[in-house]
């Protein structure tokens, strides 16, 4: 094992800060909730765990394969997890009364539904192995992870937006309320906004 616990706990940190950014994944948790509650909705967030463990494990691996032919590569994808991180607190913060948009087709009653509507979310998205590419690195030292570490990455790749899907679908009537006010939708993409930015700002000076 390499990684050490702080690295592990601030992309834990990370990953909150990720998860508390409102999406496609959130959508359609709200809406299978309110439409057939906890049980309704826990399938979905265990298809998303697929797409969670899948693409910072495929991530990795690129990323390990990519800096053993380019030895600057690592330094480049630090600063461009920065980019991101900064750029999508900006854009958080600039969109923050933008409405969430519903998608029926991943709101169909039943279990195996739910389940492969939530790995649909995940997987029908190639540009989430180029977000882990670009944003691992400014957490971890790639080229040096051993197996361990790579379990421990992939780990909370799944627990951290896992532990935070369940609440979100447990606590739905109170969040169905919040997303309903645009004053509160607002405050809610500002502060992610600015937490997002600050994580970038850390991976920048550390």
């Amino acid at each position: 094992m390499t990684i050490t616990p702080f690295e592990l706990l601030f992309y834990a940190g990370g990953l909150l800060v990720l998860f508390l950014t409102p999406g496609p994944v959130w959508v359609a948790l709200l809406a299978r909730a309110m439409s057939g509650g906890f049980r309704s909705a826990w399938p979905l967030a265990a298809g998303v765990v697929v797409g969670d463990v899948l693409w910072p494990l495929v991530a990795i691996l690129g990323v390990t394969w990519l800096v053993d032919q380019v030895s600057w590569f690592m330094d480049v994808l630090r600063w461009v997890a920065v980019v991101m991180f900064v750029g999508m607190g900006v854009l958080l913060i600039r969109n923050a009364d933008k409405q969430l948009s519903e998608n029926s087709a991943l709101t169909r009653p039943g279990m195996w539904a739910g389940f492969v509507a939530g790995l649909a979310v995940i997987l029908a998205n190639p540009k989430a192995v180029l977000f882990y590419m670009g944003v691992l690195p400014g957490f971890f030292d790639l080229t040096r992870v051993t197996w361990v570490d790579i379990v421990l990455i992939c780990g909370l790749s799944f627990l951290v937006p896992l532990l935070g899907n369940l609440v979100l679908a447990l606590s739905v009537d109170k969040v169905r309320g919040v997303l309903k006010s645009p004053t509160a939708l607002r405050r809610i993409n500002v502060i992610a906004g600015w937490l997002l930015i600050g994580v970038g700002v850390m991976i920048g000076v550390s």
